[in-house]
């Protein structure tokens, strides 16, 4: 497989959110290259150019992958941040959310580098799997995501409930 993946994945479904701004959805077998970047596929990066610009924040998640944000969602969920009242929650985001997001553009080639310490949090490296999640997309280890979401055991109790929830 080569540094901008394979193309395999269920694309990028190119939607408008409620806010008007584009909806990061479909996922993507990508390469991780030896120097720690990853291609962004041409669909998400068309929906940074179109709403949000190159830059982006990447940071880690409560779950073992990594949470990319356009500059100015992240903007929005640091505000929020800061605005909580409630002091002990506050410290924690602002300790492991923002104390790990990492500013960073997605150079002309396309790519996006993964700094070296949330790589190892998610066990990044050989391929990974971005996933589109409406106003960010996260980036899973292959291996990681297979385990979670790969056959759908262990997530189908949920993911039940889930779909139980929705108003469709």
């Amino acid at each position: 497989m080569g540094a901008g993946g394979d193309n395999r994945g269920t694309g990028g479904v190119h939607n408008r959110s409620r806010r008007g701004g584009n909806v990061f959805a479909g996922s993507h077998l990508l390469a991780i290259d030896d120097k720690g970047r990853v291609a962004v596929p041409a669909r998400f990066r068309q929906q940074l150019s179109d709403d949000r610009g190159q830059l982006v924040y990447i940071t880690r998640s409560y779950q073992p992958c990594l949470e990319v944000y356009p500059a100015p969602v992240f903007k929005e969920i640091a505000d929020q941040i800061q605005a909580d009242p409630d002091r002990r929650r506050a410290d924690l985001l602002k300790q492991v959310f923002i104390g790990n997001a990492v500013e960073t553009e997605i150079d002309k080639q396309g790519r996006v580098l993964l700094p070296q310490l949330l790589r190892k949090f998610a066990r990044l490296n050989g391929s990974a799997m971005m996933v589109g999640q409406i106003n960010r997309f996260d980036i899973w280890s292959e291996e990681q995501w297979n385990e979670k979401f790969g056959d759908g055991a262990g997530a189908t109790e949920d993911l039940a409930a889930a779909f139980a929830a929705l108003k469709r």
